[in-house]
């Protein structure tokens, strides 16, 4: 037996609760993990509290992230005592996942830790810092360069949002985040923002091309949000959509695409294959440093999940949460 979080669904009814889980209820796998740290993730949130049919297998572990130590292994490419890496594969959704003290998970679904990243600041950075890190590298094998203009950050006060503002301004890109959370902008200049926005000039219906502005954009909102992005976006830019936050629609015109050479470049981080995994995570333990998880992560225990995955959805977290599956 092992804690974790358990989802179940008998009928209609759905529930969630932290208990006692017998190994039983592990899927198939070759790899057997004691997790260390997971994390809470919009996709998470959904999960636990039913809000979005995320989870198509009951009973299901949530967490979409984890890392931990290898326990057992019957793969050839992994031995007792390595530390691994998890994010996406329909862990968590179809497969049970990190938000619980063991995990028995598939081989080629894994990465070894980078070399010089601890397990805490992977968790840290988990699938929105390994997303903002995909979209990033989109724009450079795009060509938008730092002397190219702006770059606009959208959701900027949510995980993706805050590691792609990080990551960019390290790069030397010029970023303007964009947030519903204007209270928030002294942590988004210290995350290295130049200008702060409010939401609120991108969200609504707007035209189909309108003045030029950004070199390039990081999008985890959708809809109106992208539409507009798009409208606003340079000759030859790029835009890199990773989110839904607003919605799944695009209500918007091929003018940009048309007259403009507009790139609208879609991120998926679920199914990507392992060498781009790997390609993201080195980047990502080369350009961040112990100093850029502090202001970025909160740190939880399993007894706090619950109640914290309802106030991500609401909106009223920030950057990242951690979570300590071994805590007491």
């Amino acid at each position: 037996m092992f804690k974790g979080i358990l989802i179940n669904k008998t009928d209609d009814k759905y529930s969630v609760a932290l208990q006692d889980i017998n190994e039983d209820v592990l899927p198939e796998g070759d790899v057997d993990i004691d997790v260390m740290f997971s994390t809470l993730n919009y996709k998470d949130g959904l999960a636990i509290t039913g809000k979005s049919p995320v989870v198509r297998r009951f009973p299901m572990v949530p967490g979409i992230d984890l890392v931990g130590t290898v326990s057992q292994s019957s793969a050839a490419k992994f031995s007792v005592g390595d530390v691994v890496l998890l994010n996406g594969f329909g862990v968590g959704e179809t497969h049970c996942g990190g938000l619980a003290q063991k995990a028995r998970l598939k081989s080629e679904w894994l990465i070894n830790l980078p070399k010089g990243m601890s397990p805490q600041n992977a968790m840290a950075i988990g699938t929105a810092g390994y997303t903002a890190m995909l979209c990033v590298i989109a724009l450079e094998k795009a060509g938008v360069k730092p002397e190219s203009g702006e770059v606009l950050v959208t959701g900027a006060n949510g995980g993706v949002g805050s590691f792609a503002i990080s990551i960019l301004s390290k790069l030397g890109y010029t970023v303007v985040a964009s947030t519903g959370r204007l209270n928030e902008s002294d942590y988004l200049s210290k995350l290295g923002a130049s200008e702060v926005i409010d939401r609120k000039t991108l969200s609504e219906p707007g035209k189909p091309m309108v003045r030029e502005r950004w070199a390039g954009a990081v999008d985890s909102v959708g809809s109106h949000t992208l539409a507009n992005i798009c409208a606003s976006t340079k000759y030859g830019g790029t835009v890199a959509a990773c989110g839904l936050a607003q919605g799944m629609d695009f209500p918007g015109s091929v003018a940009p695409f048309i007259l403009r050479g507009v790139t609208l470049k879609g991120i998926d981080s679920v199914m990507r294959p392992l060498e781009d995994r790997v390609e993201a995570w080195e980047r990502l333990a080369a350009i961040l440093t112990p100093e850029d998880f502090a202001d970025i992560s909160t740190y939880i225990g399993l007894e706090d999940v619950i109640e914290t995955a309802g106030k991500l959805l609401n909106g009223s977290v920030r950057g990242r949460v951690v979570v300590d599956v071994n805590k007491s």
